[in-house]
């Protein structure tokens, strides 16, 4: 594994939540700014989300300490939320939306 998370490392962490294979927990709840953190087992990720829309992937770091940036992975084309398939995206703002309403 590199020295930094790669955009589809995290990818893959966020298409087994939406798989239900990992569980996918809310760390803090969004931010004026639309940054909501969350834990998927292990591993924190911050994501921009407005109006139930998950934008991007500000920010991940795994157990290990490694961690990945917006502007790392932008450098390369891509964040991770842009690799999911359209299911996959959908899955996850459920889960997020569901997590955060009252």
């Amino acid at each position: 594994m590199s020295a930094f998370l790669s955009a589809r490392e995290v990818c893959q962490r966020l298409r087994e939540a939406a798989l239900g294979v990992l569980a996918l927990k809310i760390c803090e709840r969004p931010t004026k700014a639309g940054l909501v953190t969350v834990d998927i087992e292990g591993w924190q990720l911050r994501l921009d989300v407005e109006g139930g829309r998950l934008h991007h992937c500000e920010f991940a770091r795994n157990g290990d300490g490694q961690e990945g940036a917006l502007d790392s992975w932008q450098r390369y084309g891509t964040d991770p939320v842009s690799l999911l398939s359209t299911w996959e995206l959908a899955q996850i703002e459920r889960m997020l939306m569901a997590a955060v309403q009252p």
